[in-house]
């Protein structure tokens, strides 16, 4: 056998996916799809090994329609089960007709009451790092890239939208089929699709909004910019060969910020915030088209080269669009973020390393801001070691030698020491790759406004200045505070500022983490309450943590999450559930 992705059954010894051809019929009511998979090998006559969770399967026959001998394997808690086929001998297809299990993974099934707009159902899916497995059978691994086609058939009230390029919509009674096709090889993750009340208004030549109705104006202002990244990632990573880069707000449970569905990024509705302050969300999506989708990680072990990368990218973008100041303070906010998380896996510290070893281990559990933060670092020790210019050839030399293919850490190591060789020798690079915590002397961006930031401490801004706070820079002011923090500087900040009313979220949760270490009592009423607005795991985990941190409030958290479990994504619940679960034991 060889499997060498610790999260699939998928045995690079049998024949490999190259194609997928997808139907599924939406049903709203019972919370299924009912679909086939036609999946095309490399080459046939033998076993095959597929990915599934939950999916039941009903046969496996030939394009033809002649069965093939098929068997599901017992269930494992974190990869699922495994579908053996036996190819034909004759031919390299097979056809899976099944229906997705009742509380498939990716997906979550919205009721009318669960939108913004509260007249019609909502459906959406999220197919990472392995949940693509419960919507379709394949190779869920991103080693096992492919293309494909779909025709997804739904209510015809409503919108079918893939991150894909739209072929046809035929309308049909009372339901209508869109068809889309993929004509770049993918990792199985980026699979998406959304079916809702939407509309969309296009941003530019090559942008496009979708959103529903009441949300789409404020979410076309917010990302009015988006060209004008688009552009400014080509001048500096090369040709975008994606073709379009169009957006879907989804409801507020999205799990995450965003998430970089090729053609069709999917946003979180925080972000919406009124003043363009977040929109380096939609920068960093707009980076994954080239690190993670046109380059990609081979398995979850090496996330830190799709999310550290991405994340070098998205600030190198930043620093044109809002100055090297914002930049120093995304950074130092970044940096917050990571020391948060590194102390998070103090039991574990294992889960620090950029190159991780996740046998046994669900990659959700190990999800965090390391390969992120750390990952960034990193690219940065190695930038600073050569200079900006020869890192910025290195890095299009690198998008272009593996350009649609999926590699790991030691690969991208031996292609760094060929091709960067002063960089490999000048930096430490076994100390940030397999070392535990962030090595001593990792850079820091400095800035006069960040350097007036931290000399704060507990002292509180003058009203003036204050007023001229940007989020970000109450973000790096609020992260430094101590925890717990003393009562009286918060209640004298929520005072002065009126903090708790905050609308910015990302400020929110940086303020109501330390409030809610104070025991302040108004803070605690809007963490309760906002925990039922939002299902994003960057806000939710750290106010969970924050209410398990203190023994008066540890109740308050069980009781939200059982009251909002079923607001949240099968994603986000699963990680509450961990962190309920490791405070209670």
């Amino acid at each position: 056998m060889a499997r060498r992705d610790p999260h699939s059954w998928a045995d690079e010894a049998q024949p490999r996916q190259q194609h997928l051809r997808w139907t599924a019929r939406v049903d709203f009511p019972g919370r299924r799809l009912m679909g086939t998979a036609e999946l095309r090998f490399d080459r046939g006559g033998t076993a095959v090994d597929l990915d599934t969770r939950g999916l039941e399967v009903d046969a496996v026959t030939t394009p033809a329609g002649a069965a093939l001998a098929f068997t599901l394997g017992p269930a494992d808690a974190v990869l699922g089960t495994c579908l053996h086929i036996q190819l034909p001998a004759d031919g390299a297809h097979c056809v899976v007709h099944y229906r997705t299990g009742e509380g498939a993974s990716a997906l979550q099934w919205l009721s009318e009451a669960q939108t913004t707009s509260q007249r019609s159902p909502f459906l959406y899916s999220q197919c990472q790092a392995i949940h693509a497995r419960s919507v379709v059978p394949l190779q869920d691994s991103p080693r096992f890239r492919l293309t494909y086609e779909a025709a997804v058939t739904a209510p015809a009230e409503l919108q079918t939208l893939m991150a894909a390029s739209s072929v046809d919509r035929t309308e049909a009674g009372a339901e209508a089929t869109g068809r889309w096709a993929m004509q770049h090889p993918i990792p199985p993750y980026l699979f998406a699709f959304a079916v809702g009340a939407l509309q969309s208004r296009d941003l530019g030549p090559r942008s496009r909004v979708w959103a529903e109705p009441e949300v789409l104006d404020a979410a076309a202002w917010e990302f009015a910019g988006v060209d004008g990244m688009l552009t400014q990632a080509e001048q500096l990573l090369g040709p975008y060969v994606w073709g379009r880069f169009d957006v879907l707000v989804l409801p507020p449970s999205f799990p995450y910020g965003g998430m970089e569905n090729p053609t069709l990024t999917f946003l979180t509705p925080t972000v919406l915030a009124g003043d363009r302050s977040l929109v380096n969300v939609l920068a960093h999506e707009l980076a994954h088209s080239w690190t993670g989708n046109l380059v990609s990680n081979a398995s979850a072990e090496d996330f830190w080269l799709n999310e550290g990368f991405t994340v070098f990218v998205e600030r190198r973008l930043l620093s044109v669009l809002e100055g090297p100041e914002a930049v120093a303070l995304h950074a130092a906010v970044g940096r917050q973020s990571l020391d948060d998380a590194v102390a998070g896996f103090r039991s574990r510290p294992a889960l620090t390393r950029l190159r991780t070893h996740l046998q046994g281990v669900d990659p959700d559990d190990a999800y965090s801001q390391v390969p992120y933060e750390k990952g960034y670092l990193f690219l940065r020790a190695l930038e600073d070691a050569v200079g900006a210019v020869p890192f910025d050839a290195f890095l299009r030399r690198y998008l272009h030698r593996f350009a649609f293919q999926s590699l790991t850490t030691q690969e991208f190591l031996d292609f760094l020491q060929a091709e960067l060789p002063e960089a490999f020798a000048r930096v430490d690079v076994p100390a940030w790759v397999d070392g535990e915590g962030v090595p001593a002397g990792a850079p820091s961006l400095a800035s006069a406004r960040l350097a007036a930031l931290k000399s704060f401490g507990l002292q509180l801004p003058e009203a003036a200045e204050a007023r001229t706070f940007r989020p970000l820079e109450w973000q790096v002011y609020l992260g430094r505070l101590p925890r717990p923090t003393p009562r009286a500087t918060v209640e004298a900040l929520d005072a002065a500022y009126k903090l708790t009313a905050s609308r910015n979220p990302d400020v929110l949760v940086a303020w109501l983490v330390p409030a809610l270490s104070a025991g302040h009592a108004p803070a605690l009423a809007r963490t309760e309450a906002f925990l039922g607005e939002v299902g994003r795991m960057k806000y939710l985990k750290p106010l969970y943590a924050a209410l398990l941190a203190r023994e008066d409030t540890r109740a308050r958290a069980e009781a939200c999450f059982q009251r909002y479990r079923s607001r949240y994504h099968a994603i986000a619940a699963a990680g509450i559930e961990t962190l309920l679960r490791r405070r209670a034991g």
